[in-house]
């Protein structure tokens, strides 16, 4: 049996997505009551990091610590891939010792061609595509304040690279109503099958209007980050507390972080009485223990 992959919100059905994100409360409130929850003891995670992280090795590393289970950590100086190894290979070998991949790489090919080689499943952690993981917590985030994000509607507000990717996905996925406003020489590929969830937006106003939901992301993404250029193409795309008056009064805002207040973000917003950041951060943790627990153990 070909093992299931989390590269893309698409990999998997919305009932399956709908299931995570429960079970990821569910292990939360489990957590706050110091209830044992070793649904994956005996199970070894391999994390390939081609870039640096907190979140997402933290909430992996204490996640499958959680779960009963135990992780290997490895940057690019610990395997072959940084010393030309291909893909191929290392994923042939790698998934014949542990019992699922998590890989934060700089390009989502490098994820979508070792997954094709692995035995064992394969997480995306983030690629310059997508990052679904991120997702899950913020849906997650999302039915903790507010319940059911069906029919709901976000705004996305910034730079259409890997999060704004995973935006649209979720828009699918969990069938809610997405406006984006970006540059227009930053804007997303809206893919046919998401046509009906996504619209873009002229400017970040009409976009946050009526919005139940307010998300954005850093405008320096990775590879960018001394690029001066760039990010004064985003002049007037960022949030502001005054910009959240645009939205319905019980919007929330949500930001995958590390933030650079004053770019995207101003001094305010992350300590705005609408922002839910730091909730939306430690979900990641019980999210991809929902994510771990699911691909290990789904056909159990």
């Amino acid at each position: 049996m070909n093992p299931r992959h989390f590269l893309s919100l698409f990999d998997l059905e919305p009932s399956e997505l709908k299931r995570i994100v429960r079970r990821g409360v569910e292990l939360k409130q489990l957590q706050g009551q110091r209830q044992e929850h070793q649904t994956c003891a005996g199970y070894l995670l391999g994390m390939i990091f081609e870039l640096s992280s907190t979140r997402t090795r933290v909430a992996f590393e204490a996640g499958m610590y959680h779960l009963g289970g135990a992780s290997i950590f490895l940057s690019p100086v610990d395997t072959q891939l940084g010393r030309g190894e291909p893909i191929e290979d290392t994923a042939r070998v790698l998934s014949r010792m542990v019992d699922i991949v998590m890989i934060r790489a700089k390009k989502h090919e490098t994820i979508s061609r070792f997954a094709k080689y692995s035995s064992v499943p394969v997480i995306n952690g983030m690629s310059d595509t997508l990052h679904p993981c991120q997702l899950l917590a913020d849906i997650q985030t999302f039915v903790e304040h507010r319940g059911s994000i069906q029919g709901k509607r976000v705004a996305f507000v910034g730079d259409g690279y890997n999060m704004c990717n995973s935006y649209i996905e979720a828009a699918v996925q969990f069938d809610f109503e997405l406006r984006v406003a970006t540059p227009p020489d930053h804007a997303p590929q809206v893919p046919d099958r998401a046509s009906g969830h996504v619209a873009l937006a002229a400017d970040p106003t009409e976009a946050v209007t009526d919005a139940d939901l307010v998300v954005t992301d850093v405008w320096s993404s990775m590879g960018h980050e001394d690029d001066r250029e760039r990010i004064n193409a985003f002049d007037g795309y960022q949030v502001t507390s005054e910009l959240l008056d645009n939205a319905n009064n019980d919007c929330i805002f949500l930001h995958c972080l590390p933030a650079h207040r004053g770019e995207e973000v101003d001094e305010l917003v992350l300590d705005d009485p609408r922002s839910v950041v730091w909730d939306e951060a430690g979900n990641r943790l019980h999210s991809q223990k929902a994510l771990l627990e699911f691909l290990l153990t789904a056909d159990q």
